[in-house]
């Protein structure tokens, strides 16, 4: 089922080989919570981590890149079984080429989600570039296509919905949940 986006984006999804995601606003609702002994506290949502786990089962990378160092991002990480975490890019452009070289991608190839100033670089670049409507408004016009669900709270797992409808996988990928 592939009629609920509009063609444009259908095309571009289909070429994607590569899952480039922010954290905070993306991953997470945006807020950070520190506890009283220094630990930080961030809110992931599930469906968002099956999500990946179905587009890294359908063999599309997951990578993420974010400008804060986070134990609980490398940890959430680990459980998804990201393919690498790029952590301390205030300018994420800088990262891209490194990715690109890494995962032997083309821009066309690379799906990034990302709402906020600092992402806009990155998304003007982006085969699929995405923002979910919690974005800073300033970053919408540079994406592709809008999430229906907020960031932290689903928007993720839309976009990896949207990427195995679009190339044909979703019924490989989830048909063992069926039986």
């Amino acid at each position: 089922m592939t009629g609920k986006y509009p063609e444009d984006i259908i095309e571009r999804a289909k070429k994607i080989k590569l899952l480039l995601l922010d954290v905070d606003g993306v991953l997470t609702d945006g807020r950070l919570i520190y506890g009283n002994y220094g630990d930080e506290l961030k809110n992931f949502d599930v469906n968002d981590g099956l999500g990946i786990f179905l587009v890294k089962k359908a063999g599309i990378r997951c990578v993420i890149l974010t400008a804060r160092a986070s134990r609980v991002v490398t940890r959430r990480a680990k459980e998804l079984r990201i393919d690498k975490v790029y952590h301390n890019f205030h300018y994420k452009i800088n990262a891209l080429e490194s990715i690109k070289k890494r995962f032997k991608t083309a821009d066309d190839e690379i799906c990034f989600v990302g709402d906020d100033l600092i992402d806009i670089p990155v998304l003007k670049r982006a085969g699929l570039a995405v923002c979910p409507p919690n974005a800073m408004e300033e970053v919408k016009p540079f994406a592709h296509f809008l999430t229906t669900k907020n960031g932290g709270r689903g928007a993720v797992r839309e976009v990896c919905d949207l990427l195995l409808r679009a190339r044909g996988l979703w019924d490989k990928v989830t048909s063992e949940y069926f039986k």
